[in-house]
C-alpha cells in the first residue's frame, strides 16, 4: 500500500485544521484538532521536510503507536496510516527526502517506517528505553542517531544491525537536537554535550549547564547565514536558557529567562512553576515557541529578548510542539504528562538514603514508565494554529511585549 496514494487510514473522514465551530473546554482557542488522535498521551510531533510535497504530521504516543496525517492546503486533516511499537513512542523524526520516518521507543528499539510501502523494520537496539532519534545527512555519510537511558549515543547505518559508532554519555539521555554539522545532547544530572558531525561524529565540548534543574528539552537555532550557532534549553523549573556556542561576549549574549509560571488567583501564594515540555524555532523568523505543563504555549523573540504572545490556558499540559517547514502551521499536543504526579508517603526512614540524583531523576522515570489508568480518561488531541501571525515575526512585537531576563 502506498501511503501517499490513499485517502483512508486509521480514522474516517477529515477535519479542517484552520476553522471550526466546535467548542470544548480542553480547546479554549478553538484551534482545530486532527482526526483520530492517539488513545493515550502524545510525546512527540514532527512535520515533514520541504522535500516532500504538502504537509504531513507525525505523532508518537504512549499508546505505543505512531500516526501520520496529511494536512491539506484547505486545512483538512486526513489520517493516512499508523505503525506500532511494543512500548511508548518517545521521539520521531523524518529522513531528509521525506520517504521515511524514524521512531524511538521505551521498548528499547528504534524503527524505520517506509512510508511508500507502509512497512516498518527495526534498525536499532539499546539496553534501555530509546529517548531521542535524529536523522543525520552529511556529505560523506547518512545515519540515524539514537540516545538512550543506557547512557550511550549510537549511530546507525539503516542497512546494518550493528551501530557504526557508539559514544558513551555521562548519564541517561533526556533530550537532543541535530542540525548538521552540530548535535546537542542533554542528560540526567544536568549534563550537556555538544558534538560536531563533520567527517564523523565526535565530542566537541562539554558545557556547564546554565540551568539549575533537570533538563527537559533542547532545540538548536541558526544564525543569519543559516548555520547552527547555539541552542535553547528548557528545564522542569519553568526556565529556558539561550546559549551560543562561540559568542563574542558570553556573559552578555548567553542568558536565561523564566516562563510557564503563574501566581494563580492568590497573589500572596507561592508561585506555580511548570515544566517546559518543548521548544521549537520558527524556520523563517527565528522566533521560538515554548510549551509547558501549565497548558499554554508562548512565542518569544530571543534577539530582542521579549515575549510576543501567550495562548489561553488549556485544561491539560501541552506535551509537544512543532512548526511545519515554512512556518505557516504550528502544531501542539495536549495530553497528560505526569507533571502533577504525587509520591506516596514513604515508610518511616525510607527516604533517608535516597540521593538527590534519585529525586532529580524521578521525573524522567515516571515519564518513561509511569502509567495510570486514570489519566487515560483525559482528552488527548493534536491541534493546529494557523500562521503566519504578526506576533511570530520579529517586527510584530509592538504593544504588550514583555522583556525577558532572570
Amino acid at each position: 500500500m502506498s501511503l501517499f496514494g490513499t485517502t483512508s487510514g486509521f480514522g474516517t473522514g477529515g477535519t479542517s485544521m484552520f476553522g471550526s465551530t466546535t467548542t470544548d473546554n480542553h480547546n479554549p482557542m478553538k484551534d482545530i484538532e486532527v482526526t483520530s488522535s492517539p488513545d493515550d498521551s502524545i510525546g512527540c510531533l514532527s512535520f515533514s521536510p520541504p522535500t516532500l510535497p504538502g504537509n504531513f504530521l507525525i505523532a508518537g504516543s504512549w499508546a505505543n503507536d505512531v500516526r501520520c496525517w496529511e494536512v491539506q492546503d484547505n486545512g483538512q486533516t486526513i489520517p493516512k496510516a499508523q505503525q506500532m511499537h511494543t512500548g511508548p513512542v518517545l521521539d520521531v523524526c523524518w529522513s531528509d527526502d521525506g520517504s521515511k520516518v524514524f521512531t524511538a521507543s521505551c521498548d528499547k528499539t528504534a524503527k524505520m517506517w517506509d512510508l511508500n510501502s507502509n512497512q516498518a523494520i527495526q534498525i536499532a537496539q539499546h539496553d534501555a528505553p530509546v529517548k531521542t532519534i535524529h536523522w543525520i545527512k552529511a556529505p560523506n555519510y547518512s545515519c540515524v542517531m539514537t540516545g538512550s537511558w543506557d547512557k550511550t549515543l549510537k549511530f546507525w547505518d539503516t542497512r546494518s544491525s550493528n551501530p557504526m559508532m557508539v559514544l558513551q554519555l555521562p548519564e541517561r539521555c533526556y533530550c537532543a537536537d541535530v542540525i548538521y554539522p552540530m548535535a546537542v545532547v542533554a542528560t540526567a544530572e544536568r549534563g550537556l554535550i555538544v558534538y560536531q558531525l563533520e567527517n564523523q561524529p565526535s565530542e566537541f565540548r562539554r558545557i556547564e549547564s546554565p540551568l539549575k534543574h533537570q533538563h527537559r528539552c533542547v532545540a538548536i537555532f541558526k544564525d543569519k547565514q543559516n548555520k547552527p550557532t547555539g541552542f535553547a534549553l528548557g528545564s522542569i523549573e519553568g526556565r529556558v536558557a539561550i546559549h551560543y556556542i562561540n559568542p563574542p561576549n558570553p556573559a552578555k549574549d548567553n542568558f536565561t529567562f523564566k516562563c510557564h509560571r503563574s501566581n494563580g488567583t492568590n497573589t500572596s501564594a507561592p508561585q506555580d512553576i511548570y515544566a517546559v515540555n518543548g521548544i521549537a524555532f520558527h524556520p523563517v523568523h527565528g522566533t521560538l515557541a515554548t510549551v509547558g505543563s501549565d497548558g499554554r504555549f508562548s512565542f518569544w523573540d530571543k534577539d530582542a529578548r521579549t515575549k510576543l504572545k501567550t495562548s489561553e490556558q488549556l485544561d491539560q499540559p501541552i506535551s509537544a510542539c512543532c512548526f511545519n517547514h515554512n512556518g505557516n502551521i504550528f502544531a501542539y499536543a495536549s495530553s497528560y504528562d505526569w507533571s502533577k504526579v504525587r509520591i506516596p508517603r514513604p515508610a518511616l526512614g525510607a527516604l533517608r538514603q535516597q540521593s538527590r540524583g534519585f529525586l532529580d531523576g524521578l521525573w524522567g522515570f515516571i515519564t518513561a514508565f509511569g502509567q495510570s489508568p486514570a489519566h487515560r480518561k483525559c482528552p488527548r488531541s493534536v491541534s493546529g494554529y494557523r500562521l503566519p501571525c504578526p506576533w511570530v515575526q520579529k517586527d510584530g512585537q509592538a504593544g504588550g511585549a514583555d522583556a525577558l531576563g532572570e
